[in-house]
């Protein structure tokens, strides 16, 4: 993890932000505060949480919605494709690894090779959950923030 951590920081920065306005999305379209926390856990996607977001607001057509981010995230099937010979052999952290790919953990994990005496599957998966974190932690934090201010606005 100390490894990974220093080249994340730049990544906390943007995501903490980035999470805060989805989370604000949100709760601005009516959404409990957990939805975006929830959200940020499972699909790990920040532009298709934008969507799925909107689309829990409204009519919901989950094929619509699958189609709409399979789309959006289509690229990461190329990421994989990068990844596949860096992915072998890592056993069990192999599967988040594949979850938790964003266009940053990719640059990070591709670009990078961990220092000396740290072994590159713990370096990968500590780079990939860190980012994961700064990502759930800002949409929690836009979460409850966007449930007092539609609270505090509409009551």
């Amino acid at each position: 993890m100390r490894a990974a951590f220093p080249l994340t920081v730049p990544i906390l920065a943007g995501f903490v932000f980035l999470g805060i306005t989805c989370g604000i999305y949100a709760g601005s379209l009516g959404l409990p505060w957990w939805v975006p926390v929830l959200m940020s856990i499972v699909i790990f996607a920040g532009s298709a949480e934008f969507v799925v977001a909107s689309q829990l607001a409204g009519a919901f057509d989950p094929l619509t919605t699958f189609a709409v981010v399979l789309i959006i995230n289509a690229r990461h099937l190329f990421y994989g494709l990068s990844m596949l010979e860096r992915f072998r052999g890592l056993g069990r952290k192999r599967p988040y690894l594949i979850f938790g790919m964003c266009d940053e953990t990719f640059s990070i994990n591709y670009a990078t090779e961990p220092p000396e005496g740290i072994d590159r599957g713990w370096f990968m998966t500590w780079v990939t959950a860190l980012n994961q974190f700064y990502w759930v932690a800002g949409c929690t934090l836009g979460g409850l923030f966007g449930t007092l201010v539609a609270t505090t606005v509409d009551g």
